[in-house]
């Protein structure tokens, strides 16, 4: 077992051995920052008073870990010494999932053409769930958009606030992509190679959602960096004044799409499929 990993009382962590290693997602680094609880207040007034022409997506507003990053607390009281350094894929890319919010029509909607996409472009098929024991429940808490990363055991939410997480399918697939296991592309290791943060416009208390991954724990498959991809945040996250805090460095025709939530990037996809060793 690596010295990182962590028992737990129920199915939180896999056993990590030479078999099952590569299903394991390492969230180490993260430490305790990616536990708390759904923020009622701050979070979900600011989402609700998020409008349609803002440049930042409403997934960037949060005060959780890098804006929408969340594990609850009941993870952190499921493990013995208090620290989750592993999730796990889903097995055979099947998730299980129910729909517990009160979504409008046009809502679901977007819901189920996010799913589509992931049926449609990957291997991944998200299944209404049975007795499946892991699974993941769609719900529209007034806390935001917000996932946790990876499978974490039994059940576990993602939170898409109505209807500001909701009026497109691109925040939708975004958090999908945490609850499958992958991070935020402006935070890889060789980040500052594309973007440079700035940090004279960042609200006070917030650099720490632009700290770099390692290469270990954010592993891109071989995939270079992505400005278009729906997992990259715009320009203007976490801006205390309106001005960038991201600022391109390279001049490539995709870094005009820095934050787009239209849907998946070509590399979006092959990283999924990578990921889940699809054959399609």
């Amino acid at each position: 077992m690596q010295p990182y990993a962590i028992q737990v009382k129920y199915s939180i962590v896999a056993k990590i051995n030479a078999d099952t290693d590569d299903e394991s997602i390492d969230l180490s680094e993260m430490g305790e920052a990616i536990y708390g609880n759904p923020d009622l207040e701050t979070t979900g007034a600011l989402v609700d008073a998020h409008g349609e022409e803002s440049m930042q997506n409403p997934e960037e507003l949060g005060t959780y870990f890098e804006g929408d990053i969340l594990i609850p607390m009941r993870f952190r009281e499921d493990t013995r010494n208090g620290l989750l350094a592993l999730s796990t894929r889903w097995p055979g890319g099947v998730v299980p999932y129910e729909i517990k919010g009160t979504f409008t029509p046009q809502e679901l909607d977007n819901i189920h053409h996010a799913f589509n996409e992931y049926h449609t472009k990957t291997c991944i098929r998200f299944k209404k769930r049975t007795v499946e024991r892991d699974y993941i429940s769609i719900v529209n808490g007034k806390s935001g958009c917000w996932s946790s990363i990876g499978r974490l055991g039994g059940r576990q939410e993602v939170n898409l606030q109505s209807p500001n997480c909701l009026r497109t399918y691109g925040t939708p697939i975004h958090e999908l992509m945490h609850a499958l296991g992958f991070l935020h592309e402006q935070n890889r290791y060789e980040r500052d190679d594309y973007v440079k943060v700035l940090s004279e416009n960042v609200k006070p208390g917030m650099m720490a959602n632009f700290e770099k991954s390692s290469a270990r724990t954010h592993s891109a498959f071989g995939i270079g960096y992505d400005y278009a991809s729906v997992m990259h945040y715009s320009n203007t996250s976490f801006s205390k004044n309106g001005k960038p805090t991201l600022q391109v460095l390279r001049n490539h025709p995709d870094a005009r799409q820095l934050g787009q939530r239209r849907g998946f990037s070509p590399s979006d996809i092959r990283k999924i499929n990578l990921m889940y060793k699809c054959k399609i």
